[in-house]
């Protein structure tokens, strides 16, 4: 509560510091604008009206200085004021002392004002008043870490009854790294969070995004998951297959060579859930996606013995025979999944005896059960695909 309590305030702090930042250098962009304005209006106002000035003044000048030669002309001999009285009368002529040029009316000539409304204030006070929250808890918490070969499969459920979600968010980081990294955006509760290093902890943390809401809820508490299991790996050197740098994604290339691609080793145990998802290229009824005993070089399917797998066409295969239960075709993007659990007849020996697995194959919201007879104890599996014509891509977990 506490570590919450301090990274809560250093939030809220932080944050209206950045707000009275942005709010002030706003105002202050504003002001520089308005006056910029009191400025154009000013000089393209003043600018008529002082050259009106200029010319009123000239006209004066001009008329005072008529005025003292006049006087001048008056005061002289008899001689001098005949030629000085004709000079003037004929400057006189040549100047307009009767014309002014024209002066704007009064109603014409700017009076600037600033109008200012004070209901800016009160928006802004009830807007303020009411931007920001405090939550008590999240609206969304994690609920199970379920461990995965290569990876974790991370749940989440909604805590608040009130709060209608839209999206959720997942977030993820290495115990040892600093900042966490989106790995899923989307309307579903759980995730398969791949390429997860196994013995190494994972912290996680969710949030939601309220119904026709743009942002996100407070985070949820960070919780720390990890995984024991080794990711599957297909094998390698195969020559119509490419595999991921990672080895968990098999691509079938354009090789006329065919056969079936296993795993590197029997990785899959019972009481596991064994997951392909695959993009669909051009099916054969021979193609296969299953598990087996053993590996056996010189097949070129799964549909033999001491296997069970699917085609892609939907038919379901236990020890070469097909069964009369099918599901539906493979489709790009759906995910075909293996479960088993252990049935044993009799005693288990290294002699080998009777031994039944319960075996759960699902694809497209269908499934088959049955039980696979096999005359050994086995602990664990290998898993396999074959293909018979290019474009096929398989991702394992």
């Amino acid at each position: 509560i506490k570590d919450s309590a301090t990274l809560t305030r250093d939030v809220l702090e932080q944050h209206f510091s950045d707000l009275k930042g942005t709010l002030k250098k706003l105002l202050d962009e504003r002001l520089m604008s308005l006056l910029q304005e009191v400025d154009v209006i000013e000089q393209e106002s003043i600018k008529p009206l002082d050259e009106c000035q200029k010319l009123i003044e000239h006209g004066v000048s001009t008329a005072d200085d008529l005025l003292r030669e006049g006087e001048s002309a008056v005061d002289g001999d008899v001689g001098q004021q005949n030629e000085k009285l004709c000079n003037f009368t004929k400057k006189a002529l040549h100047i307009q002392l009767d014309s002014l040029p024209e002066v704007p009316s009064l109603v014409d000539v700017p009076c600037l004002s600033a109008q200012l409304d004070d209901c800016l204030l009160t928006i802004l006070k009830n807007q303020i008043f009411r931007h920001g929250t405090v939550a008590s808890r999240p609206p969304v918490q994690l609920e199970e870490f379920v461990e995965k070969p290569g990876g974790i499969l991370v749940r989440w459920c909604k805590v608040d009854e009130d709060f209608i979600p839209q999206d959720y968010r997942l977030q993820y980081r290495k115990s040892t790294a600093s900042h966490f990294e989106d790995v899923y955006v989307g309307s579903e509760t759980e995730f398969m969070v791949l390429h997860i290093d196994p013995n190494v902890d994972y912290q996680f943390r969710v949030c939601a995004r309220g119904d026709g809401r743009q942002e996100w809820s407070p985070w949820s508490v960070p919780q720390t998951g990890h995984t024991s299991l080794v990711p599957h790996e297909w094998t390698t050197g195969l020559e119509g297959y490419s595999l991921s740098s990672r080895r968990n994604i098999a691509l079938r290339n354009d090789s006329q060579s065919c056969g079936v691609l296993y795993s590197k080793a029997p990785t899959y145990f019972c009481g596991q859930t064994l997951t392909f998802r695959q993009t669909v290229g051009q099916p054969d009824r021979r193609d296969s996606l299953g598990v087996c005993v053993e590996q056996r070089n010189g097949d070129d399917s799964l549909q033999r013995d001491k296997a069970v797998c699917i085609s892609t066409n939907g038919a379901v295969f236990v020890n070469g025979k097909e069964m009369t239960n099918q599901l539906p075709a493979v489709t790009s993007g759906s995910t075909v999944t293996f479960d088993m659990e252990v049935v044993q007849l009799g005693p288990c020996s290294n002699e080998g005896g009777n031994f039944k697995l319960r075996v759960t194959i699902s694809s497209n919201n269908r499934e088959v059960v049955f039980d696979w007879v096999l005359d050994q104890c086995c602990g664990s599996l290998y898993f396999g695909c074959s293909f018979s014509y290019p474009g096929w891509k398989v991702l394992v977990f």
